[in-house]
């Protein structure tokens, strides 16, 4: 007896949906840019780094942190990202 495998799209999609990327801005001035630390080894070393950086040239800056690398983020944090920032970098490392 042979049993049917089925898998589940967890974004609820009945097709794959091929999104175009969103072109980065000209420039961060006038932007806020969140900062999100993954939480491995060091990520924060290199974002204290940028957000030294852009906070010399006017950048407004807002940080937020994974609770652990093994997981995605929280909801919570996805949302605070999504409404306070116009764009993100996030920290990797390995």
């Amino acid at each position: 007896m042979t049993e049917e495998l089925i898998l589940l799209d967890p974004t609820a999609e009945t097709e794959a949906v091929k999104r175009e990327r969103i072109a980065p801005p000209a420039a961060l001035d006038g932007l806020t840019v969140g900062l999100l630390d993954i939480g491995k080894a060091r990520g924060n070393v290199f974002l204290d780094q940028l957000e030294e950086g852009m906070a010399a040239r006017g950048i407004k800056v807002r940080r937020y942190a994974k609770p652990t690398n093994t997981k995605v983020a929280p909801i919570g944090v996805a949302q605070a990202i999504a409404m306070e920032c116009d764009v993100v970098v996030e920290a990797l490392s390995d």
